[in-house]
Formats: C-alpha cells, sequence, structure tokens
C-alpha cells in the first residue's frame, strides 16, 4: 500500500493508476576497454598537473557510465556545468589546505573551531552536493531534482550531533574515572611532584565500548536517514520518491557485515599464524639457535607483522563487498516512484563477493592497470540487476513528466557549490 509523506505528491490523483505495467531491464553498453582509454588519460593528465585535472577527470567518468547505462533503453545524461565542479573542488582544497596548516603550526583554537564549522556544516554539505548530483542527472529530457529544505535536511542529521555528544560524555568520563588521566592532560605535574601513569581499568573499558557501540549506531542511522531523504525528496515532475526500508533492515546488514569480517579476519589469522610458525621452526630445525638465525627470526616476524596488517586490510574487502551487495539489493527492492514506477533487483551478495576478489587479485597483479576493467565489471554487475516496472510505458509516462517538469531556479544556490560526488 503506497503512502506518501511529501503532501504535494498526493494531493491530485495520479494519471497512471489504470495502466498496465511494463518492466524494463536495466542495461549498461560499455566496456573495459572503452572505460580504460578514458581512465588512463584521467590518471595520466592527474599525475602532471598535480590533481588538479581531478574535476575534469570526475566529469568525463560520469559522462561516461551515465552515457552507457541504458534506462527504459534510453541513456541517462550527466550535464553538469565544469566551471561549477572546478570551482567546487578549489574551494574544498583550499579549505583542506588551511586545516593542515593551522593544525601543523600548532594553531589549536582555529583547528577546534574548523572542526566544529565542520561538523554543522556537514549536512548543508551533503545537502548541496544531493542537488547538485540530481540536478546535473537527465533521462527523456527529464531533470531530477532534491526538493528537501535545510529544516528537513538538519533534522534528518541529528546522529552528526548525538555522536559529537557521546564523545564529548567519553571524554569527561574518562576523567572522571581515573583522576591520573585527568592530571596527565591538564599539562605536566609541578616540578618535584610525583608522575603518576594512569591505569586502564574495566570501567574506563566499558565506558569505551559503549561510546564505541553508540557511534556504529549513529552511523548506521546517519546512513538511514540520509538515504530515506534522499529519495523521498527526489523528484521527477511533480512525482516524489517512495520508501519502505526500515531502520533495522540497516542494522541487520550491518550485524551480517561484521560476521562476514570476524569469519574473515579468522580465517586470515589462521593461515599467517600457522604459515608464521611453520616458517620459523624450520628455520630452527635447519640452523640451530646461533646468532645469524636470531637475526632471520626477527626478519620473519618484522615481515610477518607487516604481511599480517596487509592481509587484515584484505580481509576487511569481502565483508565491504557483501554489505555494498546486500545494501544495494535491499534499497533498490524498495524505492519507487510515486505510483508510476518501482524497482526490483535480483543481485546476489555470494556473487558480487567473488567478483570483487577476482578485481582485486588482478589489479594487484597488473599493479593496478586491471582497475578500469574491475570497476565496470562491478558496475554492470549492480546496474544489470536492476529491473524497472512502469505503468503505462515509459514514453507515456516522459511525456506526462515533462509536461509537470519545474524550472530548477531554487537549486541554483546549491549548484552554484558546483560539489560532485561521482567518479
Amino acid at each position: 500500500m503506497h503512502h506518501n509523506t511529501q503532501g504535494g505528491a498526493a494531493e491530485q490523483p495520479s494519471v497512471f493508476m489504470s495502466q498496465n505495467i511494463e518492466a524494463y531491464p536495466m542495461e549498461f553498453t560499455g566496456s573495459g576497454g572503452e572505460y580504460f582509454r578514458v581512465w588512463i588519460v584521467n590518471v595520466l593528465l592527474g599525475i602532471v598537473t598535480l590533481g588538479f585535472y581531478t574535476p575534469w577527470a570526475r566529469r568525463r567518468t560520469a559522462m561516461y557510465f551515465y552515457g552507457h547505462s541504458l534506462v527504459a533503453h534510453s541513456p541517462l545524461e550527466f550535464t553538469a556545468q565544469q566551471r561549477k565542479m572546478v570551482l567546487g573542488f578549489v574551494l574544498l582544497a583550499l579549505i583542506s589546505i588551511a586545516y593542515q596548516i593551522a593544525a601543523k603550526t600548532g594553531q589549536d583554537l582555529a583547528v577546534g573551531l574548523m572542526l566544529l564549522a565542520g561538523a554543522a556544516l556537514a549536512p548543508y554539505l551533503w545537502a548541496s552536493a544531493m542537488r547538485f548530483r540530481l540536478g546535473a542527472t537527465r533521462w527523456k529530457g527529464l531533470r531530477l531534482q532534491f526538493s528537501a529544505s535545510w529544516k528537513e535536511v538538519y533534522l534528518a542529521s541529528w546522529p552528526v550531533f548525538a555522536l559529537a555528544l557521546v564523545w564529548f560524555g567519553v571524554f569527561f568520563g574518562m576523567q572522571i574515572l581515573s583522576p591520573e588521566l585527568a592530571q596527565a592532560l591538564d599539562g605536566p605535574a609541578a616540578s618535584g611532584a610525583p608522575k603518576v601513569k594512569p591505569q586502564f581499568t574495566a570501567p574506563m573499558g566499558t565506558l569505551l565500548g559503549l561510546g564505541l557501540l553508540l557511534s556504529i549506531l549513529c552511523f548506521i542511522r546517519l546512513e538511514y536517514n540520509y538515504k530515506s531523504l534522499l529519495v523521498l525528496r527526489a523528484r521527477l515532475g511533480n512525482e516524489h520518491g517512495r520508501w519502505k526500508p526500515v531502520y533495522t533492515d540497516f542494522v541487520k546488514v550491518w550485524l551480517a557485515t561484521v560476521a562476514v569480517f570476524i569469519a574473515c579476519v579468522l580465517v586470515v589469522w589462521l593461515a599467517v599464524t600457522a604459515l608464521a610458525g611453520g616458517s620459523i621452526a624450520m628455520l630452527l630445525m635447519s640452523k640451530g639457535a646461533g646468532k645469524g638465525n636470531i637475526f632471520w627470526i626477527i626478519v620473519i616476524a618484522i615481515v610477518g607483522v607487516i604481511g599480517f596488517f596487509f592481509l587484515l586490510l584484505l580481509a576487511s574487502a569481502p565483508a565491504r563487498a557483501y554489505r555494498e551487495a546486500r545494501m544495494f539489493q535491499l534499497l533498490w527492492n524498495n524505492i519507487g516512484v510515486s505510483q508510476i514506477a518501482r524497482f526490483k533487483c535480483n543481485l546476489r551478495a555470494g556473487r558480487f563477493v567473488r567478483l570483487r576478489l577476482k578485481n582485486m587479485v588482478l589489479t594487484l597483479l597488473t599493479l593496478g592497470f586491471y582497475r578500469p576493467f574491475a570497476r565496470v565489471s562491478e558496475y554492470r554487475m549492480k546496474l544489470e540487476s536492476v529491473t524497472l516496472h512502469i505503468k503505462g510505458g515509459a514514453d507515456q509516462v516522459a511525456g506526462v513528466l515533462v509536461r509537470q517538469q519545474e524550472g530548477g531556479l531554487g537549486d541554483a544556490l546549491a549548484d552554484a557549490a558546483g560539489l560532485d560526488l561521482i567518479g
């Protein structure tokens, strides 16, 4: 049963209610070889210009993937103005440089003010980026729009401020539980005063664990709030998005992801322990306990530690791919456009994880040159797993929506930021 929280979209009866539903599987017509030419030019020019080519590279990448993504047999279009993307990139670069200078020169007050300003402006920057992204997307002459008000954006951003309060409480709670820690934070002890080393106690560990748990829940809630707001306030003509997932759906995906990550870490731990233990045992048996042997044991230990952390990083890849696939499937199976259209997704997490692992191995073996082929294959698998179901057919619906479409004057200020998150 459809319910609409947007007010304006539900005031008039939909003209598509009695139409037959037609299914349109999405298609991707690009190839790894074609995108490799785009990618290699972007990489080379990015190196030559010391990164200043980034906004042009992002636009070329977005235009390639949009232009080869067919929705109901018609390609998407990326119409963002290059000037706005360059201005956004320069603005973010200047802010980053100012922060680095303040941090390295010991200007603690400036750094603190910048961090507070960043937290306060984060919702504004996110909403501006979404307005820019959707406003730059066209399909059959239709422009997507993000119509959320600033009040709605900041209300949805409450987990950001809750996270700050959580760690404010953890910081002061730690000082209450450990006076020695508070003394150490206040500054060096007076001359002659005994120095007491802070002790980490069980209550402190409990408080820290609680802070981490609440932080994870805040991150999940923020992701849920932002994705739901983006869908519900996305607009085609006068038709708004439709959203069905609930917060617990996101929590379940995250819990399953944590389970996959723990399993991968255990496998890596067992493999590294077996290999390292076997290598040291063979070395001891073959050479005895001489000084040279101790040197090789130290070398093996250092290499083992470095290798372990590298493998631990790789161990997170299956969990990240699993979460990406599960979240993609959850969203595209539960969103639609008013009463006009809905999506269905048949992406399988296991297939996507295997593809990601294969791509990682080939990318490492080719020193990164397989990356564009990997990206195309993953994008293709996700896009072509989605089928769009439209009432009345794509051409009829597009024609009605074009007549509903309003001008984008209200987005002019947000677009001026030129923030781009694509590519």
